[in-house]
């Protein structure tokens, strides 16, 4: 198939959409059905975050002036705060993808993902949130993310996340992406490396300033996935534990810089030498009116990835724009995403461009139609189908 042909294709799916689709929707996962309020209220669309739904999940899920005692039951302990209905919602992904050039080119990968979410107060201050995938691709994927977090630590700006995450979150949250399209160079693992910036085990510090809207973000972490335990029951493949550093800057509420910083070690099964492995970079974000901008730089370096090969150098870009054209009461939303990686290995050099839209049926009910250009290998990428969360 052409490009002129795809761009067609997509062009006529959107404007088709935009005519045939009803006007009204309503939407109640977990978080709407208990505090009865609308999606629009946390995401724009689901699941991208607006600032409240950041603030929300700092809270611990919880809206504090809304919290009731009649929502829990204490049965007069007041060291007992159970949920009096347990939150529980289900989100489910189905797609058409058209590869170029593939043995099988035409898939339907219906249902994509199904994942089962749960999150909420465990008490004052503490929550908990995770997702078990009970079909990633056709597999039972099992926990992603899954951590409990304990806000305004001693009465300060402090909270702390313990448990299973992505080290990216801090950067732009890959679950939360509208493109079926990934951000490459978190997941990029150079050579025989098994570090990069997707799911890991262990802690995370979150602070604000905010007399001068400062965020910092600090982690430690095995430093190899989220791996099954080994036959001694431990986690961690290797004595070393690897550490990650964010701080954002917010400049007049409509813009932030970011610096990040990463360094880990570790060692092969059956080998003696060590990879050290280092990651660095800046990334922006800036809103004009219904524009909103994100852009990711990262430098990688790993010292040993393959035997007798090392200092290799990677570098990687993720730039991305979203526009809604009625702000977040937007029913279409447009996005391109530009992902670009080069390594010193050539194998894992990476370059794409997509272009994006959204229509939403309901606020829990979103129809996507994609065209991803592979401008390294020349090939096109086409897909239709939806995210719906209930």
């Amino acid at each position: 198939m052409k490009i002129r042909e795809v761009i067609f294709l997509f062009l006529s799916f959107a404007f088709l959409v935009s005519l045939l689709l009803p006007e009204n929707g309503d939407a109640i996962p977990a978080f709407a059905r208990r505090y009865k309020i609308s999606c629009t209220t946390c995401h724009a669309p689901i699941p991208k975050l607006k600032p409240y739904g950041d603030e929300f999940a700092g809270n611990g899920f919880v809206i504090p002036e809304e919290e009731k005692e009649r929502d829990y039951i204490t049965a007069g302990d007041n060291l007992l705060w159970l949920n009096r209905t347990f939150p529980i919602a289900v989100r489910f992904d189905a797609y058409g993808v058209y590869e170029q050039d593939r043995e099988v080119d035409k898939d339907i990968q219906t249902p994509w993902g199904v994942k089962l979410l749960s999150g909420g107060p465990l008490y004052h201050n503490i929550g908990y949130y995770f997702y078990f995938y009970l079909s990633e691709r056709g597999e039972v994927a099992g926990i992603e993310d899954a951590y409990v977090q304990f806000s305004k630590v001693f009465g300060s700006n402090l909270a702390i996340m313990v448990g299973q995450f992505q080290t990216s979150d801090p950067l732009m949250k890959r679950e939360l992406r509208l493109t079926f399209e990934d951000y490459q160079i978190y997941k990029t693992k150079i050579g025989e490396s098994g570090i990069d910036l997707t799911y890991d085990r262990g802690l995370m510090f979150v602070y604000g300033v905010e007399q001068t809207g400062t965020d910092l973000v600090a982690m430690v972490v095995n430093g190899n996935g989220k791996g099954e335990a080994d036959s001694l029951g431990k986690f961690d493949n290797d004595n070393f534990k690897n550490f990650g550093f964010r701080i954002k800057q917010g400049i007049g509420g409509i813009a932030s810089l970011g610096g990040f910083v990463y360094y880990g070690q570790e060692k092969y099964i059956g080998e003696t030498e060590k990879n050290k492995v280092t990651y660095f970079g800046p990334d922006v974000n800036f809103t004009l009116g219904k524009l909103e901008f994100t852009g990711q730089y990262l430098h990688r370096k790993d010292t040993n990835p393959i035997a007798d090969v090392h200092d290799v150098e990677t570098n990687g870009i993720v730039a991305e724009a979203i526009l809604a054209p009625q702000k977040d009461k937007s029913r279409f939303y447009l996005t391109g995403l530009y992902n670009y990686v080069d390594s010193d290995l050539d194998e894992f050099d990476f370059e794409t461009a997509t272009l994006s839209g959204t229509y939403l049926v309901a606020r829990n009910l979103r129809l996507t139609g994609e065209f991803t250009r592979d401008i390294k290998n020349e090939k096109n990428q086409f897909v239709i189908g939806f995210v719906s969360a209930f």
